[in-house]
């Protein structure tokens, strides 16, 4: 990815900590594009579920959202492109361990798409945090429902059924088993204290069947853009 206007991507990756101690470099922090990118990412992320999970009413897909937009799942992105090891900060800010924090990834992360946006337009922003997304388990850890509704979907063009098919037990002390099916027929069975849970456990044994628990490597475009960036400045501090 070849940024039209570089500064945007140097202003994307310039924490608020250098500025400060470097009050000549005259360039803006990334705040800005932040406040820019929360608000793309919102878009980016409800067209994303919207268009992937089809079958989904508002109150999951919003569930959905607020899990792949947190703090926790961009910083997961951000160290996926290796940002922090680009980003620009103050010596203090530096020796403090900014550059591996939860929260400035996020940030960080929030501007480059903020800078990609402005530079490149809505499309390229929104691929490139649809394929980060599919590449890194940007997703709450014990999600496999929404993990095997997207191989599914890339794998088969379909959407996995969930029935529950059995109930045993009292009921403080209930237990549910659950069948998951797609294509061809039924791919895995679990069994949960709630029908949830059954569910859940059907959509693990199913991924683990189709050989999906891991997300695979790939690579993204946005590594060449910010490689070429450090390789034209001095190492940051």
């Amino acid at each position: 990815m070849r940024f039209h206007e570089p500064a945007l991507l140097r202003q994307a990756l310039t924490h608020r900590s250098y500025n400060n101690e470097h009050p000549e470099s005259g360039s803006a922090d990334n705040e800005r594009l932040e406040y820019l990118g929360d608000a793309v990412l919102e878009l980016i992320a409800a067209e994303h579920l919207y268009h992937t999970y089809q079958t989904s009413d508002e109150g999951e897909l919003t569930r959905l959202r607020a899990s792949v937009v947190n703090t926790k799942s961009l910083a997961r992105l951000a160290s996926r492109l290796s940002l922090g090891d680009y980003l620009l900060l103050g010596k203090g800010a530096h020796k403090t361990g900014a550059r591996s924090l939860q929260s400035i990834l996020a940030n960080t992360f929030e501007a480059v798409i903020g800078a990609i946006f402005l530079d490149q337009g809505y499309r390229a922003a929104y691929r490139l945090f649809s394929r980060s997304l599919i590449d890194v388990q940007a997703w709450p850890d014990d999600n496999y429902k929404g993990r095997l509704q997207e191989v599914t979907q890339e794998r088969f063009l379909t959407t996995p059924q969930y029935e529950i098919v059995g109930a045993s037990g009292p009921g403080h002390r209930r237990e549910y088993t659950a069948m998951v099916s797609f294509g061809d027929g039924i791919h895995g069975t679990g069994t949960g204290r709630t029908k949830r849970a059954a569910e859940k456990v059907a959509a693990r044994e199913a991924l683990a069947t189709l050989g999906a628990l891991d997300h695979p490597p790939a690579t993204d475009e946005v590594l060449e853009a910010v490689a070429a960036h450090e390789a034209k400045r001095s190492p940051a501090n």
